[in-house]
This record gives C-alpha cells, structure tokens and sequence, in this order.
C-alpha cells in the first residue's frame, strides 16, 4: 500500500476513535443534563403545586384542604412552563386511594419537527444508561399533600440526545474531511521529490549513474537525494575505472595476441615450411627406399595439416587485418572461414567509420557469436548483421537456428559469453539475447562515442 493511502488510513482510524470517544462523552453528559432537567422540573412542579394550592385557600376562605385533594385545576399553563423540555410530572396526592386511576402526566414536549431516534441508537443507549431516572418531590401546604413525579419521555429525550449526536458526528465527519484533505495534499506535496528519488534508484538499478536528483524542499528527502546522488557518483567512477582497467586488460590481450601470432608465423610456420620441404626432399631422393619415401609422406602430410590449423590459429589471434582490410572485409574473412554451417553477412551504414578498438571488439564478439552458434549450438544456417546505424552506434546481431534457450543462454556464465558481456560493457555498449525464428538471437549495440575509442 502507498505511503499516502496508509497515512489517510491512520488519520482517519484516529478519527474514528476520536468520535467515538466524543460520542461517548456527550451522550454521558446527555444523560446527566436529562437527570438534572428531570430534577429541576421536579422541584419547579413541586413549588408551582403548593402556591396552586396555597391560592386556592386563599380563595377559598380557608376551606378545608381534604376538599381540595386531588386539586383538579393542577395541570395549568403555570405548571407547564417550569418543566423543561422532554420531561413528563405527575402528582401523586396523598389523600388518594390505592386503587384510583393515577392522574394523567403533564408532559412539555420538545418540537416535532424533529425525525425520531433511529431504533438501533435507542437500544445502544438503553444497554449503556439503561432507563431514565426519576425525580420525586413532595407538594407542601403545611401538611403532606402529595408528591411530584418527574421522568424523562423516553422518545423525546432519546430525539433530543440524538439530534446532539447527529450534529456531532456531521462535524466531525466534515472536519474529518478537511482535515484529510489537507493532510493529503500536504503530504502529497512533501512526498513529490519521492518519485524523482524512486527514478534514480531505478536507473541506478540499471546502471545509470549520470543521473543526479533534484533537491527537494524537506531535510529528510533532501539527505537521502544527496546521499543517492553521492553514491550514483562513487558507482559511476567505480564503472568507470572498472571499465578502463578492462579495456586495458582487452588492450594487453590483443598485444599479447598479435605477439603470439607474429612468433607462431615466424619461427613456428617457418619451421613447419621447412619440414614440408625436407619431406619432400627425402621422398624425391628415396627412390630406392619405399619405405622412406612413405615416411617422408607421411611427414609431408603432417606438415601440411599442422599449417592449416597455424593458419585458422592465426585467424583466430589476428587483429591487424582491421587496419589493413577494415572492419568489414575482417567479418566477411571470419564468415568464410566457417564450414561448419551456411554463414549469411549483411551489412549497412559506413563500417570504415568505426573507431578501430570498437571495431576489434566486435571482430571479437562476432567470433564467439559464430563459435556458440556452430560449435556449440549445432546451427546450419546463421545470419550475422552489422549496422552503422544514423545514431551513432553501431550494431552486431547474430541469428542462427540450432534451436537452444535464450533464458539459459543468458543466464549462463561461460568464459565466453562473460568476456563477451565484459568487452560490450567496456565500450558502453548493451547486450541482448533473445529468440530468434528457429533458434537464438544475440545482439550487441555500441555507441561510437564510447570511452574505448580514445583510450585504446
């Protein structure tokens, strides 16, 4: 999950307990406001009662007070306006019998404009506080005349408690809402210089380290941008020197190869020339002994056998044809050489326009291409390509149909095809290895600008 969407999860988690919290409190001090309302309506009723009846004695001329039990007249506007909202009193008079009907309550509603409480709320309200209080009082007029009854309406008080809930939950929720959306756009504002640091690991993931990180607004992404930026620096010097020294090494190679190949045509050709000559020498003046001229034969015939493997040993370890013949009539000369399979060159763009350690190393890879593809691969036809595309960069790929698995071709970590990736990495370039019609495809692009065609 996204750093943002866990932080709006977490803001509104919190939210939510914080409402809950909050509801939880109000419906306490509810509860205790409609015991307190309860009470206070109860003493109201009780005070309003006795000067009722005080008044009626007076009006009276002091008849007696039985005579005015229960007083009818008790249910007045008077009354009605000292009990709060949602409250119900009754008067209970003392004088009453056990089994006459109780008198009817007088009720002060609050307005019915309101929608009633949902049921779900009014039995969590019920489980939690469980029924309203009651408030008792007695009416007083020089003697115990009865008592006030005072108990909350359970629809209109559960309205009202309600109607307080609701509003606090609708401003929570829109201020829950703005504060999200703040916090989101504050949080995705911070976390922009985020994707820009993501990009550069990945380039750095894919071996990239030109790229450098914009310096963001926070401290914190700012440490991590220089950081990323001090390594993607240190890697690209390692990269660098590592190349370098691998293009030395490549260098000392091909010295050393040349060197080979001068000392094995000089002494180890000339020798093998000389032998041949011998052996003929022998055969021509052994007329008389068969059996000398069989072994000079066979001499001979040794001789010659021995040149043709110096000569492919010379092919193969060779690389001052390029400046003699050029890139292009080295590859055709390496494709010729094959008999192992029908070997395709095709050719486009200015070959001669390549640097000379450029165009070694592709004389080089294209040689391993061939060596996979024939000696390893089984492959009867092979197709190589070489491109001095617009863009300056040049492009080798070879296709065969030896059948073979790209992946584990790829994957594999033979001598040959790691100097093959080791040289491609040295010039700059990329390597890619893939399927082809009927078998493999292998595929180098280098630029011309690489670092090897002016250290080499």
């Amino acid at each position: 999950m996204r750093l943002l969407a866990r932080l709006l999860l977490g803001i509104a988690a919190i939210v939510v307990v914080c409402l809950a919290l909050a509801t939880a409190l109000i419906l306490r001090d509810t509860h205790a406001r409609i015991g307190e309302a309860t009470q206070a309506s109860a003493a109201r009723a009780a005070r309003t009662l006795g000067a009722l009846y005080w008044q009626e004695l007076v009006w009276r001329d002091g008849l007696n007070r039985a005579e005015l039990l229960p007083l009818p007249e008790w249910r007045t506007l008077a009354t009605a306006r000292v009990v709060s909202p949602g409250i119900c009193v009754t008067f209970v008079p003392r004088a009453a019998s056990p089994t006459a009907a109780p008198l009817p309550p007088l009720c002060s509603l609050a307005e019915e404009d309101f929608a009633p409480a949902p049921a779900l709320f009014g039995a969590l309200y019920a489980r939690a506080y469980g029924a309203f209080p009651q408030a008792h009082r007695p009416v007083d007029a020089r003697q115990d005349v009865g008592e006030i009854v005072a108990a909350a309406d359970p629809g209109t008080a559960l309205r009202l408690a309600w109607l307080e809930v609701a509003l606090l939950v609708r401003t929570a929720a829109l201020l829950a809402l703005a504060i999200g959306l703040g916090v989101a756009l504050l949080v995705a504002r911070a976390l922009l210089p985020v994707g820009a640091i993501i990009a550069a690991m990945r380039a750095l993931e894919a071996g990239d380290y030109a790229g450098r990180v914009a310096r963001p607004g926070g401290a914190e992404l700012g440490q991590i941008a220089r950081a990323l930026d001090a390594l993607a620096a240190r890697l690209d010097r390692t990269q660098a020197a590592r190349a370098a020294l691998t293009r030395q090494l490549f260098q000392l190679q091909e010295d050393e190869r040349r060197a080979l190949a001068r000392d094995l045509h000089d002494e180890f050709g000339q020798c093998l020339a000389a032998t041949g000559a011998l052996a003929g020498s022998i055969e021509a003046g052994a007329a008389d002994r068969p059996d000398l001229a069989a072994d000079a034969r066979a001499i001979a015939a040794a001789s010659r056998r021995m040149m043709a493997s110096l000569r492919e040993a010379l092919v193969r370890l060779r690389s001052q044809d390029i400046d003699e013949l050029g890139l292009e009539a080295c590859l055709a000369g390496l494709v010729a050489s094959r008999r192992a399979a029908v070997v395709r060159l095709e050719t486009a763009g200015d070959l001669a326009a390549v640097p000379r350690p450029i165009a070694i190393g592709l004389y080089r890879i294209a040689q391993e291409c061939l060596t996979n593809a024939t000696r390893h691969g089984g492959a009867r036809n092979v197709v190589m390509r070489v491109v001095a595309a617009a863009d300056e960069t040049v492009a080798l790929s070879v296709e065969d149909d030896g059948g073979g698995d790209p992946a584990r071709l790829a994957e594999g970590d033979g001598h040959g095809l790691l100097g093959m990736r080791e040289r491609i990495a040295a010039l700059g370039g990329s390597l890619a290895i893939g399927r082809a019609a009927l078998g493999v495809r292998v595929a180098a692009t280098i630029p011309l600008a690489a670092p090897a065609a002016m250290s080499a």
